[in-house]
C-alpha cells in the first residue's frame, strides 16, 4: 500500500496519465502517484510503457537462462561487446 493509510478516505486525481491520491481534506500538494497508464509513451522515448517493461522481462529471462546455458552465454557475451562497440565508435 505504500504512502497510503488503510481505511481512510482518498481522492484520486488524473493528470498527464498519471493516477494520484491524497486524503479526502488534504491540500493537494500531498498527493501521491499510484498509478500510470501503460499505453502511453514513456517521455523522450518512442517507445510505449507497456513495451518498454516486456523488453525488460525478455532480457531478464534471457540474463537468468544464459547462467544455464553455455551458448547464450556467449551470445549474449557478443551482443554486449557489439553494443559496447558500436556505441563507443557511433557505428
Amino acid at each position: 500500500m505504500g504512502n497510503l493509510i488503510p481505511g481512510a478516505t482518498y481522492i484520486y486525481e488524473r493528470v498527464d496519465n498519471v493516477t494520484y491520491a491524497r486524503e479526502l481534506g488534504s491540500a493537494p500538494s500531498t498527493r501521491v502517484a499510484v498509478g500510470w497508464d501503460y499505453d502511453e509513451y514513456r517521455p523522450g522515448s518512442d517507445k510505449k510503457i507497456f513495451e518498454h517493461s516486456k523488453d525488460a522481462k525478455l532480457w531478464r529471462d534471457i540474463r537468468e537462462h544464459a547462467k544455464d546455458n553455455p551458448a547464450l552465454q556467449k551470445a549474449l557475451e557478443q551482443c554486449i561487446i557489439i553494443y559496447n562497440l558500436s556505441k563507443d565508435h557511433g557505428a
